[in-house]
Parts: structure tokens; C-alpha cells; sequence
């Protein structure tokens, strides 16, 4: 049986989120059981991120059937968003495209391809997750794109990439035995560089407390160019995530990059505590999306928005930084990371 062929091995990468998109694609949230009456406002959160993201690139809308087609069409028409949409009647079981969809790679021969991992639902949290485990293939189809199938379980917010071949991820998360219980940290980062290439891992010990994916990295640190980070930290030392945020600044702080270059790390406040029936909700600013005209940031309704608004504006400059209201998503444990998956334009 001849050997697989890794994209690494055909020059693929994958970019980081900052360099030029081709587009953005989404889904659609449609699951009246998990977003209750916070759907209708959710719904008008999507028409206000897309009507950001079309200044600046495509956005491809995933909805279930013809029906929902009209329905988002209608939404969009009444902001007089018409230009640069595309709706895919492709049928999901969750919104989180950054976790199931596919991961984008471009090749030094200026080609498109993406990597295709197996999605089981942040470790069979949730019974639903078929439709959305098929969503990679079918995308690529619409794009005709080449593929790269990697056998083993991985969600795109559990990793930050600089595109140079590093990596940001959590121990918590990939280590979980809910994933990948046969594999090494060591195989893990094999796979890693062999389908992303990303040859140097920098792992954080965990995520924060409230965060059913088990520690996604993009909740605490995220790249914000080749050498600089931005990471989490929380100023009340009552709250459960002050020790975790402390130790992953100072790790990062220590941290170098592929050539061994020190990062430059730079803090960003947590939101003030938000809890429902007394369980505390993941809301963090650093699920921010990066698009070619503007930086999405979460916003909670809390003293924090301001200051966290501020930080981005700084670090980019030459985008429009844009605080949406995070709230109706937070709801549902995710945020514009999460949302939103980037394809690199070649």
C-alpha cells in the first residue's frame, strides 16, 4: 500500500488568521432547543457580522433548506446586505463552523486545499454532531478544492496559528481522553506539522473554567502577528480563572517561537463574572475574529467592554475594530471565533 502523501510534504500550510482572506463562511444558527428565545436576537447578531465582514471579502451563509435561504435572504435584504453573500444549502447541527469545519491550507504553488479532521462533538458532549462532521467535505466540493483527510479528532478553536509553523493550544484539550485516549502529545504534534505544518507547539496547561470544549486555546491566547500574543488575565483573584490565566501569561512570557524568537505577550481584562443558574458562562474577549477590513470583538454589557476595545484598537490599527454584543452567543458557550472560519485568499 503506497504511503500517504501529507500536505506538509506538498508545501501546504496553514495561514494565520490575519493574512488576506478570500472569504468567511458561518452557519446559520438554527437550533430552537439550544438557543431558545435568544434565536431571534442571535439571528440579528449574524446580519450585523456579516454586514461588517462584506466590506472586505465573501461570506459564505450555510442554512439547512430552501426555506431558511429565503428567510436569511430576507434578513440580509432588510439591512441592504446583497453584495458578496453566498448561501449554501448545507445542513448543520450547530453554528460552530470554527471547530468542524475545515481548516484552510494554501501551497507554495499558490493552491487552495483544505485539511479535514474527524468532529465528535468536544468529545460526545452533545448527540447531534453527524451533520456537521460532513460539512469539510461538502464545502470542498463547492470549491473543488483538494483535500487532506486527517484520522484523528480536532476542532479549530483549539488551536492559534502565526502561519510561520507555530502553534498555541491547551493540554487540557488535547490531551483529554475524549479525543485522542490512544495518542501521544508527540503523535498529536506529528499530525499536526504533517497536516498543518506547524512544527512547534507551544502548550498551556488549560482553558478557562466554564468552557464545555475542555480548554479551547482560542478563549485565552490568540496570535496577533508572527511574534506577538494576546492573552487572557483575570484581575479579581476570587475568580476560579485568576490561577489558570496567571500561569498561562507567564508561560507565554517564557515561550518562543519556531526559530526559537521570544514572543511579546500583551495582556487583554477578562469580563466581569457571568453565570447562569450559577454556572460560569466562557465569555472572553480573545474570541475576537480577525476579517481583511475589520476585527470583530465580543462584547459582554460589562466596564471591561471599554478598556478590551481600546487594546484591540491599538494592535490593529489599520482595520476598523468593531465591538458586536456577544450576549445572545455567549448563551450557547461561544463567541466570533467561534462563528467563523477564514479562507485564505490565493
Amino acid at each position: 500500500m503506497p504511503a500517504i502523501v501529507t500536505p506538509k510534504e506538498l508545501g501546504y500550510r496553514m495561514p494565520a488568521e490575519w493574512e488576506v482572506h478570500e472569504a468567511t463562511w458561518l452557519s446559520w444558527p438554527h437550533d430552537l432547543e439550544t438557543w431558545g428565545s435568544q434565536l431571534s436576537a442571535l439571528e440579528e447578531t449574524y446580519v450585523e457580522i456579516i454586514m461588517h465582514l462584506v466590506e472586505g471579502e465573501k461570506v459564505h451563509v450555510l442554512v439547512e433548506d430552501e426555506k431558511s435561504e429565503a428567510h436569511v435572504w430576507g434578513k440580509l435584504k432588510q439591512k441592504g446586505i446583497t453584495k458578496n453573500v453566498f448561501i449554501r444549502q448545507i445542513q448543520t447541527d450547530s453554528p460552530w463552523i470554527r471547530d468542524y469545519g475545515p481548516l484552510f491550507l494554501v501551497g507554495v504553488s499558490k493552491k487552495l486545499a483544505f485539511s479535514n479532521w474527524i468532529f465528535n462533538a468536544w468529545g460526545r458532549k452533545y448527540p447531534a454532531f453527524q451533520k456537521d462532521d460532513q460539512v469539510p467535505e461538502k464545502i470542498g466540493q463547492i470549491l473543488k478544492v483538494e483535500e487532506f483527510k486527517a484520522d484523528i479528532v480536532l476542532e479549530g478553536g483549539a488551536i492559534d496559528v502565526n502561519g510561520l509553523g507555530t502553534a498555541l493550544a491547551t493540554k487540557e484539550c488535547h490531551l483529554n481522553p475524549n479525543r485522542n485516549p490512544n495518542l501521544s502529545r508527540k503523535e498529536i504534534e506529528r499530525c499536526l506539522d504533517d497536516f498543518l505544518g506547524i512544527r512547534h507547539v507551544i502548550w498551556l496547561e488549560k482553558g478557562i473554567e466554564g468552557d464545555d470544549t475542555d480548554g479551547h486555546v482560542d478563549e485565552v491566547a490568540r496570535f496577533v502577528g508572527p511574534r506577538t500574543v494576546i492573552a487572557a488575565l483575570e484581575w479579581n483573584q476570587r475568580s476560579r480563572n485568576f490561577g489558570i490565566l496567571k500561569r498561562n501569561w507567564e508561560q507565554l512570557s517564557e515561550s518562543r517561537d519556531q526559530d526559537g524568537n521570544s514572543l511579546s505577550v500583551i495582556s487583554l481584562p477578562m469580563p466581569e463574572s457571568m453565570e447562569v443558574d450559577g454556572k460560569l458562562l466562557a465569555a472572553s474577549y480573545v474570541n475576537f475574529y480577525i476579517a481583511n477590513k475589520a476585527v470583530l470583538v465580543p462584547m459582554f454589557q460589562k466596564k471591561s467592554d471599554k478598556i478590551a476595545l481600546g487594546i484591540f484598537k491599538d494592535i490593529f490599527p489599520d482595520r476598523k475594530v468593531v465591538g458586536i454584543s456577544a450576549v445572545p452567543l455567549i448563551y450557547g458557550l461561544g463567541a466570533f471565533h467561534c462563528i467563523t472560519q477564514q479562507q485564505p485568499k490565493i
